[in-house]
């Protein structure tokens, strides 16, 4: 298990296939729907805006965390790099979950990301809008975790 005060590779500068790896990592992680796990990709007192909740501190961040993925249930999220620089990421993604009445949603959004040069994640901006679909219009049927290699992404799914 890495130290929790161990660098997070990649490292910034970021180039284009060390941003690609940064963001599947993140979509692994996600995957996985482990608060703990996800919270130590950022800072201890890093920032986000998530929606219309602002959250600040690697604490505040499991706990959200937590929350999010006791009401999105059987979450499965794919992510896709949008663009890069030095230390920055902007990423695009789409995420399938239901409620606890059994109603569908196809969350989509973007988020812009920051690191500090040990690769966590200083701050995380998140604009999501989420859509009702009906089961049969689910396209992600993967086991519940990561995201199957063969898989496609969301330009291959026309999302």
């Amino acid at each position: 298990m890495m130290s929790p005060n161990a660098a997070r590779p990649p490292l910034p500068p970021f180039t284009i296939d060390s941003a690609v790896q940064k963001v599947r990592l993140a979509e692994d992680a996600w995957n996985s729907r482990d608060p703990q796990r996800v919270a130590q990709a950022y800072t201890l007192d890093s920032r986000w805006r998530n929606r219309a909740e602002f959250v600040e501190g690697r604490a505040a961040i499991e706990q959200f965390l937590g929350r999010k993925w006791a009401r999105e249930l059987d979450y499965r999220l794919i992510k896709e790099l949008w663009a890069f620089d030095s230390h920055r990421i902007a990423v695009r993604f789409a995420y399938e979950w239901h409620d606890d009445s059994g109603q569908w949603f196809r969350s989509y959004g973007n988020e812009n990301w920051e690191f500090d040069a040990d690769g966590r994640m200083s701050r995380r901006h998140a604009s999501i809008n989420d859509l009702p679909i009906r089961e049969a219009e689910r396209k992600y049927h993967w086991p519940l975790g990561r995201r199957p290699d063969e898989h496609p992404g969301l330009s291959d799914l026309g999302l």
